[in-house]
């Protein structure tokens, strides 16, 4: 069986190549998928260092938040990880996820499988993250607004399958979803920008609105809940809020963000939970891999209702 291999990965470390060295960084990976393209992040650390064994960090449906791989192996050339999932209801049992990849013109190519399941077989490609010099400070100036819900219709937004009912209306003024509608993005794209939000959810509902159509912004049902990176206003998986600011289901609450660059300020309820932190890499409902192109407003409408009365998008514009 492949998998035999990573158990002898420290040892691979001792005769490190430096060529092993091209794998460190982070990658943007798009993965094949029966139903779309799925988007994972991986940081690899150590590689072709002699005597220190290749680490790195993972994210990627299933996996919804960042986690650690404590062991990389590379021999001949190929890289080899593995990352636990527990599945089950009771969460007891454990699968693992086996991930192969070679470097192939500056791009990783590989496989995935779970383990002792064929049919789970995938083929995966990764492009190194893209760097930004933009940095959130006071040269950027905050243009006219730009109204993306106004009250009355769908103008400005398309569902991401276009073949299939969206699930979205707007009634009494507010944009409202089904339990099980579609999620919902926009045709502008954007690049640096302030949003304001004013949203309402129900009970147990799980939704978020997406920047760029990378990285998601949580809005959750969780108002009695420690912060988390699953939080409500965490950067889902990756960056915590300082606390949780939520209000309870029913209530109407506002959720307002700076995003430059990948420096972003999320102020959920008028208090700032997340201030001018970096954000990595996309996170699992990430609509591609393209991390430094503009992208859409993405709202998010599988989890249960939420209801929009107010979502205005200002664009930033450098001053010098």
């Amino acid at each position: 069986m492949r998998s035999i291999y990573l158990a002898a990965c420290a040892c691979v470390a001792l005769f490190a190549s430096t060529d092993d060295q091209q794998f460190n960084g982070r990658w943007n990976i798009m993965a094949a998928d029966a139903a779309r393209p799925r988007v994972w992040w991986l940081e690899v650390s150590g590689a072709g260092v002699p005597n220190t064994p290749a680490k790195g960090r993972f994210l990627g449906s299933p996996i919804a938040q960042v986690e650690d791989v404590p062991r990389i192996s590379i021999l001949d050339g190929e890289m080899r990880f593995a990352v636990e999932r527990k599945a089950g209801r009771d969460g007891k049992g454990a699968q693992k996820l086996l991930f192969y990849a070679r470097l192939e013109d500056g791009h990783l190519k590989g496989t995935f499988e779970v383990e002792g399941d064929p049919s789970s077989y995938a083929e995966w490609s990764g492009v190194r993250g893209p760097n930004t010099s933009d940095r959130d400070d006071v040269t950027w100036k905050r243009g006219d607004p730009l109204v993306l819900f106004d009250g009355h219709d769908l103008n400005g937004w398309q569902p991401l399958n276009g073949k299939q009912p969206s699930g979205w209306m707007v009634k009494d003024g507010l944009l409202e979803n089904t339990p099980t509608a579609q999620n919902l993005v926009t045709e502008k794209k954007f690049t640096n920008f302030v949003l304001h939000m004013e949203f309402r959810l129900t009970a147990r509902a799980n939704s978020g609105v997406v920047l760029r159509g990378r990285y998601e912004v949580q809005l959750t049902d969780d108002f009695d809940r420690a912060p988390s990176p699953m939080s409500s206003g965490a950067i889902l998986g990756r960056i915590a809020p300082n606390m949780n600011a939520a209000d309870f289901p029913g209530v109407w609450q506002s959720l307002d963000v700076r995003l430059v660059g990948r420096q972003v300020t999320v102020a959920l309820n008028e208090i700032t939970v997340i201030n001018r932190q970096i954000i990595e890499g996309p996170t699992t409902i990430a609509l591609d891999a393209n991390e430094g192109d503009p992208g859409p407003i993405l709202l998010q409408g599988d989890r249960g209702v939420i209801d929009i009365r107010k979502l205005v998008v200002f664009p930033l514009t450098k001053t010098r």
